[in-house]
């Protein structure tokens, strides 16, 4: 359902148990805003909402979100919020995969930001579009990250951690390892 404003998804239970997710990908990185956003629209709709956060680096496993995903499927919830398709997950492929798994299970997927309401066609198509975008953004940033670590290298710049006195393995360093 949406609400009278546009851009402000409203979907209204006095009695819906709700999950809110909150990620970011580097420790130096703040979850309060995702928390404070989220946490407002839950006591705004009457949720009965408990607030999940993960600050992970940019490993593929998460450890919160898989624990959440198991408790969806086994309906601890109704619903599970996001601020945003992005903060759920980093490829078309993995938001598919998971949201399908979601609807397969009848839990709502919950995007504020993205005003997502995926028990429509439309809402299914806006959030396909949406999604390719979300990935779309992510491989651009990556492409102009690698393209900064090139430019480093080239540079005469070291990268990753220096070898020290810690280092009880060979690392591979310029195609060869080093001791």
């Amino acid at each position: 359902m949406r609400g009278d404003e546009p851009g402000n998804l409203k979907i209204k239970s006095d009695d819906m148990k709700v999950a809110i997710y909150c990620r970011v990908s580097t420790e130096e990185q703040t979850l309060e805003n995702q928390r404070l956003i989220l946490e407002e629209h839950a006591i705004r709709t009457g949720w009965d909402y408990r607030i999940y956060e993960e600050k992970e680096s940019t490993r593929k496993i998460r450890p919160i979100k898989e624990a959440l995903m198991q408790e969806l499927k086994n309906h601890k919830y109704d619903a599970v919020c996001v601020l945003k398709l992005d903060r759920w997950g980093r490829s078309m492929r993995e938001l598919a995969t998971e949201i399908q798994e979601l609807y397969d299970s009848d839990v709502k997927f919950i995007s504020i930001r993205d005003n997502i309401d995926l028990t429509t066609a439309n809402g299914r198509l806006q959030f396909n579009i949406i999604a390719s975008f979300a990935e779309f953004e992510r491989d651009m940033i990556r492409d102009r990250t690698l393209d900064g670590l090139a430019r480093a290298v080239s540079n005469g710049k070291t990268l990753g951690r220096p070898y020290g006195a810690k280092d009880k393995t060979a690392r591979k360093r310029d195609g060869y390892f080093k001791k």
